[in-house]
Formats: C-alpha cells, structure tokens, sequence
C-alpha cells in the first residue's frame, strides 16, 4: 500500500507499507520531526492512502 503524507516535517513523501489497513502512525526520517500522520482518504480503486499531520514532536538529539 502506498501512503502520501500531507503536510508536517514530511509532507510530500510517500511511504510504503505492508498489505492490509492503515490507520496511521508516528513517523520521521533523517533530521525531521516525528509527525502523528492519520489516515485522511483512501483511493478505492488504486488503494492508496492520504495521510494528513495531527501532531509533531521534536526529535529527540
């Protein structure tokens, strides 16, 4: 499953994950902040999910 991240320190990325539903998660990478992206809409036809920020937490050094 592909999911686009909306917004946040990742916004504009795409992830992909393993078959089967997607709620959400807390993610970062590289020197970003950790972001809490949750599920916003799912394609039905391609199966690929937008995912909006609700939350940042700095990343811990």
């Amino acid at each position: 499953m592909i999911v686009r991240l909306l917004g946040g320190p990742l916004a504009g990325r795409e992830l992909e994950t393993a078959p089967g539903p997607w709620a959400g998660d807390w993610l970062t990478a590289g020197d970003a902040d950790w972001g809490l992206y949750v599920l916003a809409h799912r394609d039905p036809a391609t199966g690929i999910v937008l995912a909006e920020i609700r939350a940042t937490a700095p990343r811990s050094q």
